[in-house]
């Protein structure tokens, strides 16, 4: 069968990678043709274009982008009636993919949803829109399929990706040597994020607070789809960069400092304390407060439906603040505890259920009936 998967960003790149893999196991003869990133190559996925070159962050950055973002969909729509896939597999990125969505729906193209857009946070109108243009659903975090239900809309919970790709990892025992670290002092993880722009939004701040900290080793984990001369600006003394070795960081870490997004469940996986940052543009904030939904924003949060993790965001994302709160995540035991017994209750209640395998297995059978 041939397959069409549209990933926006790197997150979305590693579990459409994965699910390529499993696909391949159940259908010989697939093809697939990409929107995405590396990893979608290596999987063997002929690339349409690389998510860099669609990154958008923010309400005003996506509405300056709007004459760039309607070129692509353009391109699209045109390479999918030119190669005529028997299925669209679309992975978040909800902007973007609910109108190529459309589109497939209005040309015969069977769609598939392969991790759900966060409509449950904000815009939960949309629902409706995905149950008419969407043939089936695959969702990755428990709370996902209630809420699809209360809409008349029957989806596939078929477990955690991140949570298998971390049960997966090894413990590498060369960690420090192979990256010239000091194995005598403890290591503070610095994940902010894998786009240039959030990375600027974030990075600099957090490395505001290193003078506290001097006992330390701070670790950035950097990601190998932007050039690597990129991060020498962001290089301190006592500050240290790694690339493509997040999860071997997160394993050596004592605490971490992580951008919101899918880093704050990866480094609650790893069971590392963590702070969780977030900061954007004023006006984009303001527009996103204004149709959030939710009362958290880290999946850690989300999925214990209660404060597991500080969050600092906006103005709270302070220097002092995130020095008080790296604090707290070092030295203060009772809180540690805490905040690690909530991570115990997520990782139950995420189960283990190798998710891009349960997906590939019912997308096979839903295509083949």
């Amino acid at each position: 069968m041939k397959y069409y998967l549209i990933a926006g960003e790197r997150s979305g790149d590693f579990h459409a990678a994965r699910l390529m893999h499993a696909l391949k196991q159940r259908d010989t003869a697939a093809e697939f043709r990409c929107w995405g990133g590396d990893m979608m190559e290596e999987a063997g996925g002929t690339m349409v274009h690389h998510y860099q070159e669609m990154a958008i962050m923010g309400f005003l950055e996506a509405a300056t982008a709007v004459f760039k973002f309607r070129r692509f969909l353009k391109e699209c729509e045109q390479d999918l009636l030119a190669h005529k896939p028997d299925v669209l597999i679309l992975v978040d990125y909800a902007g973007f993919n609910l109108r190529v969505a459309k589109f497939a729906k209005a040309h015969g193209i069977k769609v598939f949803y392969y991790i759900s857009p966060k409509i449950w946070a904000w815009n939960q109108g949309r629902v409706h829109k995905i149950k008419a243009l969407v043939d089936k659903m695959f969702v990755i975090l428990p709370f996902e399929q209630e809420f699809y239900q209360r809409f008349g809309y029957d989806v596939d919970y078929i477990g955690n990706p991140t949570a298998d790709a971390v049960h997966e990892h090894p413990m590498p025992d060369d960690f420090h040597q192979r990256n010239g670290f000091d194995p005598n002092r403890a290591i503070i993880a610095v994940l902010p994020g894998s786009r240039k722009q959030e990375i600027e939004e974030m990075l600099f701040e957090m490395l505001r607070i290193l003078p506290p900290f001097l006992d330390y080793q701070f670790v950035v984990a950097g990601v190998s789809n932007l050039d690597p001369g990129y991060y020498r600006h962001f290089e301190r003394i006592n500050v240290r960069i790694v690339v493509d070795q997040t999860y071997d960081l997160l394993r050596h870490a004592k605490a971490a400092v992580v951008t919101s997004g899918t880093a704050t469940l990866e480094t609650a996986l790893f069971d590392v304390p963590q702070v969780v940052c977030y900061r954007t543009s004023a006006v984009s904030y303001h527009l996103a407060k204004s149709f959030i939904k939710v009362k958290y924003i880290s999946l850690v949060n989300l999925i214990a439906g209660r404060e597991v993790v500080k969050e600092l965001i906006q103005g709270d994302f302070t220097a002092r603040n995130l020095v008080t709160e790296l604090h707290r995540v070092l030295d203060d035991e009772k809180y540690i505890s805490e905040v690690k017994a909530g991570y115990a209750e997520i990782r139950e209640k995420l189960g283990r259920t190798n998710a891009a395998d349960k997906a590939a297995e019912l997308m096979v059978g839903y295509l083949n009936k």
